[in-house]
């Protein structure tokens, strides 16, 4: 196992839930401290309170993972005599710096609204709001043949022909190139100020736009030419397709008490507010975490029986009523899902990159409301 920093571990946590995923105007990323340092252990938390920065420290964390950023709004001053003052203060003073990760995690693929979606055992899941799409690139580069296999290769490790659920896709075709060495190069083929032919091959392959630097990378450090030809153009079609919320169908319909008594277990919290026909068949059910009052319109057009969302307004519930579109609302505090979820994902990725560092998930409940 080897040590890693802060940059190398947001970098792991990034390659599945990227910046470039959350909504606009979110603020996210490194909020508090520095990444240049060693880290060996995370806390991974729904909200950042001096209760979990003490954790944190008793834990002897480098890094706090939040899902809520603690700096949601521009601060006017930094008064450690507040409440976010005195959190900022008690991370600053103990070397620990606080990452925010908030929209991204939940549209990103195996974050929250994943997570809540597999907690209520839905099936043939699919994305309820698309809020991200990116575009293609194309590459075609001309290589010996003797070298084409290994350049398929490498640009395939780094993402080069990944197709849905396929990955390593290429196309080849052979043919000829030529080229005269001019005084001044180093050929690896070919004499200088002779015409040189090389049979060669065309390798061609799609990628999502933003892996277009480290394509270039690759096929640069395992071509055997000095000057490399190939081409490269931006493709109409779309790939990656990510969005905001979930939507998917129960194994068997229930009435809306009824499913609403197995959101209750399944997320584990004491009541949910419910708007809808008691007796009223549920299969098409919508989930989305946090604030859903913004996506009514959305489940019924996506034809959803039910969403499932949090912090819902009185007048967002009387508008769903008259909609047709049943509502439970668990609280916003089952985002707290994150908490168990991102762990196990990261302990995988440190396992599989080498590093010694461990996610700890958060025992402290960070839910403001009681019931009585």
């Amino acid at each position: 196992m080897k040590t890693a920093n802060g940059h190398e571990i947001i970098q792991l946590f990034e390659s599945w839930s990227p910046k470039f995923f959350a909504l606009d105007d979110d603020p996210i990323g490194l909020q508090i401290g520095q990444l240049n340092r060693q880290v060996q252990n995370v806390l991974v938390t729904l909200d950042v309170t001096l209760e979990v920065v003490q954790e944190a420290i008793d834990h002897n964390c480098q890094l706090i993972l939040a899902h809520h950023p603690p700096i949601y709004r521009p601060l006017k001053n930094l008064r450690t005599d507040t409440p976010t003052g005195k959190i900022m203060e008690l991370c600053i003073k103990h070397d620990i710096a606080v990452y925010a990760a908030h929209t991204n995690l939940d549209v990103a693929p195996g974050g929250v609204n994943d997570l809540l979606a597999e907690a209520l055992e839905l099936q043939k899941i699919s994305i309820l709001d698309e809020t991200y799409a990116e575009s293609l690139m194309k590459l075609a580069v001309y290589v010996p043949i003797t070298h084409s296999e290994v350049l398929r290769k490498q640009l395939a490790f780094v993402g080069a022909g990944q197709i849905g659920n396929y990955d390593s896709c290429s196309f080849s075709s052979l043919g000829t190139g030529r080229f005269q060495p001019l005084d001044g190069s180093k050929p690896v083929i070919g004499q200088l100020n002779k015409v040189e032919q090389v049979e060669e091959e065309k390798v061609e392959v799609v990628f999502a736009s933003s892996k277009k630097s480290k394509i270039l990378k690759a096929m640069y450090e395992n071509h055997p030419y000095e000057e490399v030809a190939f081409d490269l153009w931006p493709l109409e079609s779309k790939t990656s397709q990510q969005g905001i919320g979930r939507i998917g169908l129960l194994q068997q319909p229930l009435s809306l008490d009824a499913f609403a008594e197995k959101v209750k277990e399944q997320l584990k919290v004491p009541f949910v507010r419910i708007v809808g026909d008691a007796t009223k068949s549920i299969r098409k059910v919508a989930v989305l975490g946090g604030d859903g009052n913004k996506y009514i319109q959305t489940a019924k057009r996506a034809g959803a029986d039910v969403l499932v969302t949090g912090d819902l307004y009185f007048h967002v519930a009387q508008e769903a009523q008259t909609l047709g579109l049943s509502v439970i609302d668990p609280g916003h505090h089952v985002e707290s899902i994150m908490k168990s979820g991102v762990s196990v994902k990261m302990n995988r990725l440190c396992e599989e990159n080498k590093y010694d560092c461990r996610f700890i998930p958060s025992s402290i409940s960070t839910e403001p409301f009681r019931v009585k």
